[in-house]
């Protein structure tokens, strides 16, 4: 079973930044979507941006231009840059891997906290 560790988050001002990081313990040149989601208290949970194996991109429009997905493959790491923070990013940010092919499966990270405060 693929097992995902999310670490970065923390209490942070707005305007600020923030590097989140999410590490798979299987290569994740076999996994075919990584994706970063985040759930703010009372909402659903927001897909934020998406990265495949092929290494194409995409971000939800309330992100776009300030956050970055990127991953280091020899390191199975996903990262989340977060710029120009705003208070409304407030959120548990989950990590996810989609396989969908053969032995598919959907796994999520424990989550961590990014709180965007003065």
């Amino acid at each position: 079973q693929v097992q995902l560790v999310e670490s970065g988050g923390c209490l942070v001002q707005p305007g600020g930044s923030l590097r989140l990081s999410c590490a798979a313990s299987t290569s994740i040149f076999s996994i075919n979507y990584m994706d970063w989601y985040r759930q703010a208290p009372g909402k659903e949970r927001e897909l934020v941006a998406t990265i495949t194996n092929a290494g194409i991109i995409n971000y939800s429009d309330s992100v776009k231009a300030r956050f970055t997905i990127s991953r280091d493959i020899a390191k199975n790491t996903v990262y989340l840059q977060m710029n120009s923070l705003k208070p409304e990013d407030t959120a548990v940010y989950y990590c996810h891997a989609r396989r969908v092919l053969s032995a598919p499966y959907s796994v999520w990270g424990q989550g961590t906290q990014v709180t965007v405060s003065s």
